[in-house]
């Protein structure tokens, strides 16, 4: 394997880890098993700290290939909390609402899944990684100011429910780059006259990569030990 001149990994990211604690830990670990100071390294499409799955990353010159990367279809597993709201739409922040759940129905959540196939307008979580005016606007919404974001077109290509056990729910989500699952598991809520937020996600599939075929990144530097790994001097970079 040749890092330096760039090679496509897919990990599967740990709970409470950042995307970029990935990233991190393998640029920390290729550099000192490649006796090098720096190492372009990126990975394609974040994933929040509370969600676990599939994360790609790439080094060297298969950077260059992260915005193709990202526009793949994704694959979710998300359980949502109905009766109650966060201000994050996840369990970052504590519950600011709650609202009634005795009408929810299985026939009703199945009902309501079925409008949010397709072609659909979302507005993104005030707590994301969406710039506004150049800012994130997480960093605006933790300090307390006004954030206000305009709904983007997506697709959503399956949506079902595979678990329904009220107020909880389990739903699979295949969908198109760009869709925040905390402010689907939002939606869905309003569309119950209820509330909404998300408990757990797993991202399964990102195009054809699976989660059961990721790298654990605890355990990247044992991988890394059973790789023939290629690396270039000064005089063979030129």
């Amino acid at each position: 394997m040749n890092f330096q001149q760039g090679e496509i990994l897919a990990f599967d990211k740990p709970y409470r880890w950042t995307s970029f604690d990935v990233v991190g830990r393998m640029r920390w670990l290729l550099c000192r098993r490649l006796g090098v100071r720096k190492l372009k390294v990126g990975h394609a499409g974040t994933l929040d700290p509370l969600a676990t799955g599939v994360l790609i990353v790439c080094t060297g010159k298969a950077t260059r290939r992260i915005e193709e990367l990202q526009a793949g279809t994704k694959e979710y597993v998300a359980t949502i909390r109905l009766g109650a709201t966060t201000p994050s739409f996840d369990l970052e922040k504590p519950i600011d609402a709650t609202y009634p759940t005795q009408h929810i129905t299985r026939e009703m959540v199945e009902s309501v899944l079925e409008r949010f196939k397709g072609t659909i307008q979302q507005v993104p979580p005030v707590f994301s990684a969406c710039k506004v005016d150049g800012k994130r606007a997480y960093e605006m919404a933790r300090r307390g100011a006004e954030v206000e974001l305009k709904a983007k077109t997506l697709v959503i290509d399956e949506i079902e429910l595979t678990d329904c056990s009220l107020p909880d729910i389990t739903i699979r989500v295949v969908c198109s780059k760009g869709t925040y699952i905390r402010a689907l598991a939002r939606d869905i809520g309003q569309a119950l006259e209820s509330g909404g937020h998300l408990t757990a996600l797993r991202r399964t599939r990102v195009g054809d990569i699976r989660v059961e075929d990721c790298l654990d990144p605890e355990h990247f530097d044992e991988w890394l030990d059973r790789q023939t790994i290629e690396i270039e001097t000064e005089t063979n970079q030129k």
